[in-house]
Parts: C-alpha cells; sequence; structure tokens
C-alpha cells in the first residue's frame, strides 16, 4: 500500500507542477493582453486625430477652392468688362 501511496502522490506533484504552469501561462497571456489593449487603445486614439486633420485639412481645401473661384469669377469679370470697346 506504501507504493499506491508514493504513486498517488507523485501523480498530484504533477498535476501540481501542471497546474502551476497552466497558472504560469495565463498570467503571461493576461499580460500580452493588456498590452495588445493598450497598443489598440492607442492607435484608437492616433487614428481619431487623424480621421480629425484630414476633415479639417478637407474643410480647408473646400474655403480655398471657393476663395479661388470667387477670385477668378471676379478676374474673369474684370477681364469681360476691359475686353469691350469704349463708345
Amino acid at each position: 500500500m506504501v507504493e499506491n501511496e508514493m504513486q498517488l502522490i507523485q501523480q498530484f506533484d504533477e498535476i501540481e507542477n501542471k497546474v502551476e504552469c497552466l497558472i504560469g501561462i495565463c498570467r503571461s497571456l493576461e499580460s500580452a493582453n493588456m498590452e495588445l489593449r493598450n497598443m489598440v487603445s492607442s492607435l484608437e486614439s492616433e487614428l481619431k486625430i487623424k480621421d480629425e486633420t484630414i476633415t479639417n485639412l478637407t474643410d480647408e481645401k473646400l474655403l480655398v477652392q471657393s476663395k479661388i473661384e470667387t477670385i477668378l469669377e471676379k478676374l474673369e469679370k474684370m477681364t469681360a468688362s476691359n475686353s469691350n470697346p469704349l463708345p
């Protein structure tokens, strides 16, 4: 019976070692998961800033286009009025 008890103890020791190994793996995965979550959060923040920048640049581009069109219209009117012969 002593031999059976020793085998049983040995089996429990093996199980305990495997459980400790699994706990270590879980902790490692939790740490990696936290790092990845932080990275995702950081990248989302960067993306939001870049999206806002693109929106602002698009708005500025539209404003500049509008101003240029207005100036071109004025120039065309001025050119048209200068090309009319005087009576």
